[in-house]
């Protein structure tokens, strides 16, 4: 019992970022729903204890895609739109059981974006200066509740598990954020500026109540290898909010008109390795895909959406001490792809392919740490530790 709680723990820490990692990746919206570290739902606590925790993560997207093919001109031209997001996930677990947990978590976001478009425009003629301008959104994201349960007794199965979970995804992120967008008249060159809403990738919530499903699994290969898989998929019944989309477009065209509520997904598996068992020191090499589909599972799929996906590789280190634990990973994007949307789809010539800018890579860095509760194992080895070290 003792040594088996103390693997689950160690092994479910490496499930750090599951939900944490769920952010806009530049133009592809993935909306920041909060829930995943240390104090995920799916890590195995002792009964009645308790997880809090504080996931990092930052990145810069600027590299433009339609399809699966880059436009490099847009950065060689200094046209690309920059997106940079800090965002901070605060959430807190409690164990009913040592197979049932809940948690909560909520997500506090920093935006900025960056474009000529939006603005002056990207032409020498309408912009002859080049200039660039930004908007801005800070605030709190969408608030996540979930259940976690672990399928096997930990007390009998210390090297394999699986944890099947559900939530509920709440729209507490504003998801009409607005901003001053800069104009250059075209009589005298004068500067002026309009509020409307700033872009659907900035934006800190996307309006709809959503459902989550998902699931985490490990298995022990040896005594210091461990292999972990892990799944989510949120499901946005809303067709559209009431976010009208920005001016650039045809505000008119009921598939374009408002921003889409749209679904998300993400899908991680890997190995990781323990470095020094007396330490619980450990790295971790893993693939993961994420993003956004061109059709929801339930209701309509209307709105303007960018649908796309990334594939990365996913390093990562982590440490574990007594009840304190600190992760780093950081995805390198390998693959990146700016699907057709509804809106592209219906073009009768099929011509029509929207774009989205990506990041190369993004960092995240989770603090986890545990209290409360009746936890027996905290200083003991797990299984085959002591064997390794001889």
């Amino acid at each position: 019992m003792k040594n088996t709680l103390h693997l689950c723990l160690f092994s479910g820490i490496f499930a750090l970022f599951l939900h944490s990692q769920i952010s806009a990746q530049g133009c592809v919206a993935i909306r920041q729903v909060g829930g995943c570290g240390a104090a995920s739902a799916t890590t195995l606590l002792a009964k009645g204890e308790w997880q809090a925790n504080l996931n990092y993560r930052y990145f810069r997207s600027f590299r433009h895609f339609r399809g699966d093919h880059e436009e490099m001109n847009r950065v060689e031209m200094g046209t690309e739109v920059i997106n940079i997001a800090h965002i901070a996930d605060l959430g807190l677990a409690y164990s009913l059981t040592n197979r049932l947990s809940l948690a909560a978590n909520l997500p506090i976001i920093f935006y900025d974006r960056s474009s000529l478009y939006e603005h002056y425009g990207n032409s020498s003629t309408a912009n002859p200066e080049q200039k660039r301008f930004h908007t801005n959104s800070r605030g709190i994201g969408d608030l996540r509740l979930a259940a976690s349960y672990w399928l096997f007794n930990p007390e009998q199965h210390s090297t394999y598990n699986i944890a099947l979970g559900a939530g509920i995804k709440l729209p507490t992120g504003n998801s009409n954020v607005q901003d001053a967008f800069h104009k250059r008249s075209t009589v005298d060159g004068s500067d002026s500026t309009t509020i409307r809403a700033v872009d659907q990738s900035i934006q800190l919530g996307d309006g709809g109540i959503g459902f989550t499903i998902e699931l985490q699994a490990y298995a022990s290969l040896t005594p210091r290898a461990t292999l972990y898989a892990n799944g989510f998929y949120l499901s946005n019944p809303r067709n559209t909010n009431n976010t009208l989309t920005r001016g650039t477009l045809d505000n008119t065209d009921p598939l374009i008109a408002y921003h889409s509520v749209a679904d998300q997904y993400l899908a991680r598996l890997g190995l990781n390795y323990l470095l020094l068992p007396t330490k619980s020191l450990a790295i971790s090499l893993g693939g993961r895909i994420e993003g956004i589909p061109p059709q929801d599972f339930i209701g309509k799929s209307d709105g303007f959406r960018r649908p796309g996906y990334i594939v990365a590789a996913e390093p990562g280190i982590n440490f574990q001490n007594n009840r304190f634990s600190i992760a780093l990973t950081v995805p390198v994007a390998i693959y990146r792809n700016r699907t057709k949307s509804t809106y592209d789809l219906a073009d009768p010539n099929g011509q029509r392919h929207g774009d989205a800018a990506f990041a190369d890579y993004s960092i995240n860095l989770g603090v986890g740490y545990r209290f409360g509760g009746n936890h027996p194992a905290m200083d003991m080895p797990a299984p085959g530790w002591k064997e390794v070290g001889q």
